[in-house]
């Protein structure tokens, strides 16, 4: 597919909730490839549909060593978060030259629509953690430094 091109801070879509994803779709299927694509030409862990200009509740994240590893998700929502807090630097392509360190849950759970439809259930550790909980801010309208 294709690398797309993010948006750059301040424009009013980043400040914006995104749309709840009713179905898993062709046409939702290719957003996540152009995700994905976009995502690794940064490259990046992670990534979500508002960045790119796509105001749905959509989500990518890769962070394995080996790459080629990435969870999309619909709808994706934190069940439950470690009370454990982990430091990482975070940054965003809608904002180049930018980074904060935060404190984020060092384990998430999550639930998210899959590739297929299937509601899915999974664990995030660590720096996937940190990207789920930072994709999951952008679809909520929010950005790290806010």
């Amino acid at each position: 597919m294709t690398a797309r091109v993010c948006i750059p801070w301040p424009n009013k879509r980043l400040r914006t909730s995104a749309a709840e994803v009713d179905e898993i779709t062709d046409d939702i299927r290719a957003i996540w490839t152009d995700m994905i694509d976009t995502m690794e030409a940064m490259p990046g862990v992670g990534l979500a549909a508002p960045q790119i200009g796509i105001m749905l509740r959509l989500a990518v994240v890769d962070g394995s060593t080996e790459r080629g590893r990435a969870v999309r998700m619909a709808n994706p929502e934190i069940l439950h978060a470690s009370i454990e807090l982990r430091n990482h630097s975070e940054a965003s392509p809608n904002l180049p030259g930018m980074s904060a360190t935060l404190k984020r849950p060092r384990a998430v759970t999550v639930r998210y629509l899959d590739e297929n439809g299937m509601i899915n259930r999974r664990d995030f550790v660590g720096l996937e953690a940190t990207s789920v909980q930072h994709q999951i801010d952008h679809l909520n309208g929010r950005m790290y430094f806010v």
